[in-house]
């Protein structure tokens, strides 16, 4: 029994990229899968039905080469499955061969998917963590989402989510779980995020999931930044002998808050990366290579590191987010940064308002955003700050875009007085 195997690009409706798809043939049966991958067809070729080597694809720049071990696998699974039924000398239907393959590629048995929802999700996180290089952080929220699920309905299959079903799990994370509605707005798109790709390798799920847009009540995410002059109180304060131990949380944040660099980023931080008046950094979270120019600021606080051997190359000393996180609230309530801030949150239809001191605010992710919001304020194009932050859109800057609008709008009510 002879068979053939192809690799396809089928078109995408509305973009430029293609679905990679799997097509098996033998004794006029046809058997296709989506591989789960979008293809640049400027960079593949259709003579060896891979991707050109050192190549990048989809939104995420998969590498080719973890495209062409994929493909390598569907060629090598199904040669196995093939040679083993020629020694029997059977010719099998297409339904047989469909679940041998599924089988050995995702390693369930697609017989029990309508049931499996909970397996299925970790094929899912196994899957995705590994194609996108998720971190610690992002496994975590996923973990949290199957919690959720179990705690909801630990007996739960694809094909019970439908419209009822969601909006009960909605309520449920809300009422039970006791979360706000921007939080159970998120476990629903890392949900339907999972459902599309369970749907993508022909699980048996509901469609309801595609429409289920639950109207909840939500205020716009309030920005915590330290604006110029809590910066400089910040840079400029001296530490009583009794908190010198605070001394590299405060230069570690000051640091972000001078270059736009995560925490993560700034802790992995190397040596060799720093450059006479720049950085050459390529960040933990999007693998985005970004040049920062340095500024009086930031190389004061280079100066004081970069020669010292405390963490071998890189130039930070090591500390957890948790503990940087406990101990800059500390410094920032030493630095007397402690205006009153309000938090507006929903929990269903409940509006809930908690006023808190700023500094109970101020975590490591306050950094970026203090660097952003200077920066505009300053006047800098934002096209520029993005050359430096790395985003990608206006519409992830427009948050800091307001608030410097704001903030020019204010100064020129002074001529007013």
């Amino acid at each position: 029994m002879k068979w053939k195997i192809n690799f396809i690009l089928d078109k995408i409706e509305g973009e430029p990229l293609r679905r990679l798809r799997f097509r098996l043939r033998w004794s006029q049966n046809i058997v296709a899968f989506n591989l789960g991958f979008k293809i640049d067809p400027s960079k593949w070729s259709p003579d060896t039905q891979r991707c050109k080597i050192n190549t990048t694809h989809g939104d995420k720049s998969i590498p080719a080469s973890v495209i062409n071990r994929e493909i390598n696998r569907y060629e090598l699974i199904t040669e196995s499955i093939f040679n083993k039924l020629n020694e029997r000398g059977i010719i099998p239907k297409k339904e047989y061969i469909k679940e041998e393959i599924l089988k050995e590629i995702r390693g369930i048995d697609p017989i029990d998917k309508t049931d499996n929802l909970l397996e299925a999700f970790d094929v899912f996180t196994k899957e995705m963590g590994t194609e996108n290089s998720w971190t610690e952080a992002t496994y975590e929220k996923f973990r949290a989402l199957k919690g959720h699920i179990i705690n909801f309905d630990e007996k739960i299959s694809f094909n019970s989510l439908d419209k009822s079903k969601l909006t009960l799990f909605v309520k449920f994370l809300i009422n039970h779980e006791d979360i706000k509605n921007t939080t159970a707005e998120k476990q629903l798109s890392f949900l339907k995020w999972f459902l599309r790709w369970a749907k993508q390798k022909n699980y048996q799920v509901n469609d309801d999931f595609e429409k289920f847009k639950p109207k909840l009540k939500k205020t716009d995410k309030k920005v915590i930044f330290l604006d110029w002059d809590e910066l400089m109180t910040v840079y400029n304060f001296n530490l009583q002998n009794d908190k010198k131990r605070l001394e590299k949380i405060k230069d570690i944040f000051l640091f972000s808050c001078f270059t736009s660099l995560r925490f993560s980023d700034v802790q992995f931080l190397k040596k060799s990366d720093i450059y006479k008046d720049y950085m050459l950094v390529t960040t933990i979270k999007t693998n985005d290579t970004v040049k920062i120019e340095l500024n009086q600021y930031s190389k004061s606080i280079l100066e004081k590191y970069i020669n010292l051997n405390i963490n071998g190359e890189y130039v930070f000393p090591e500390i957890s987010n948790q503990k940087m996180n406990k101990y800059l609230k500390e410094l920032i309530e030493l630095c007397g940064i402690d205006k009153p801030v309000t938090i507006t949150y929903y929990k269903g239809n409940k509006r809930f308002d908690q006023i808190y001191p700023k500094y109970k605010l101020i975590g490591t992710h306050c950094g970026r955003r203090t660097f952003i919001c200077n920066a505009l304020m300053l006047g800098i194009p934002p096209e520029i700050v993005m050359k430096w932050t790395g985003h990608s859109s206006y519409k992830s800057m427009q948050p800091y875009i307001d608030i410097a609008d704001k903030a020019k709008r204010d100064a020129m009510n002074l001529f007013n007085r």
